[in-house]
């Protein structure tokens, strides 16, 4: 008779990752982490409506060199989600949020990974702080008005001019079940890695008492990040942030005038498309990581 021996774990500690909370003006901050403390860094913001869940698949892909942060913003994933008569829903609050969370966790110099609603997040922080911004890794996120479907745009305009239940529908139908479903589904190929633990996660979110009116205000605040273009725009051409472009060339919502505009303001960019949608990570973690990884080695030295 035979003893069977231990079987060794297939990660390895550096590899786990970690979950945590972190008091930022007196909310409780969830984030994922993965990666020894003392690598260089990435702070990975998600967009809309998911969270860190996002990020679940890349973080341990990327954790083996890197300390990879992903944090859920308020009244998103496992964060505080105060009424809006307790926090105010906009995408400064949202970044002033982050930018304490950063300090909490010890990030003060790193690649910041942007996505979507991660983007008006992301260029807030680089702004404020653009000597901690060691590079950008950009997956479908814009700073171009010339970026959005004009059919989208369409929908945009009537409700910031005049917030009613008529124009508030296109975006009450985002935040149904198939609404949710569409922005990860419109587009995608390789189906079979498609899971729909990612669009149900999100919805079970939204679903949440009050979260929709949550959703709806920063909707509605996405003005402001229309008339920060401008300012993003001229952080790009000033500083000229290392940068990596990988991007589901189906989504949407983002064209690839946006991917277009940002190689003009970045002209050492690197870019890559896949053929995928919104939420590219959904389907070629594997792919993206390995272009971040590569892109991380060949910028300079942290002090």
């Amino acid at each position: 008779m035979s003893t069977a021996q231990p079987v060794a774990p297939v990660l390895s500690q550096s590899f786990a990752v970690r979950y945590g909370t972190a008091e930022v003006q007196g909310l409780e901050i969830f984030y994922r982490e993965a990666g020894p403390r003392d690598a260089p860094a990435i702070l990975l913001l998600h967009g809309f409506p998911s969270s860190s869940h996002m990020f679940r698949d890349l973080l341990p892909l990327l954790a083996k060199g890197y300390r990879v942060v992903a944090p859920d913003y308020p009244g998103f994933g496992h964060s505080s989600a105060p009424s809006p008569s307790e926090f105010t829903y906009s995408f400064d609050g949202l970044a002033e949020v982050i930018d304490g969370f950063a300090e909490q966790v010890g990030l003060t110099r790193y690649a910041l990974y942007i996505q979507d609603y991660g983007g008006p997040v992301g260029f807030r922080l680089a702004l404020k702080h653009p000597e901690r911004i060691r590079a950008l890794i950009i997956q479908n996120a814009v700073a171009s008005e010339g970026a959005w479907s004009t059919d989208v745009r369409r929908d945009m305009e009537p409700f910031w001019r005049n917030w009613t239940p008529e124009t508030e529908k296109p975006f009450r139908d985002l935040l149904t079940a198939g609404g949710t479903k569409f922005q990860y589904t419109h587009g995608a190929t390789r189906l079979e890695r498609l899971s729909p633990d990612a669009w149900r996660h999100d919805q079970a979110g939204l679903d949440r008492p009050g979260n929709q009116d949550i959703q709806l205000r920063l909707l509605h605040d996405y003005q402001s990040n229309f008339a920060a273009y401008p300012a993003w725009q001229a952080y790009l051409a000033r500083h000229q942030p290392p940068a990596l472009i990988v991007w589901g060339k189906s989504d949407p919502f983002f064209m690839l005038a946006g991917v277009d505009y940002l190689k003009e303001q970045l002209p050492a960019a690197e870019v890559h498309l896949f053929d995928a949608g919104h939420f590219a990570l959904e389907t070629h973690s594997g792919e993206i990581a390995e272009r971040v990884d590569t892109f991380m080695k060949r910028l300079p030295r942290v002090d």
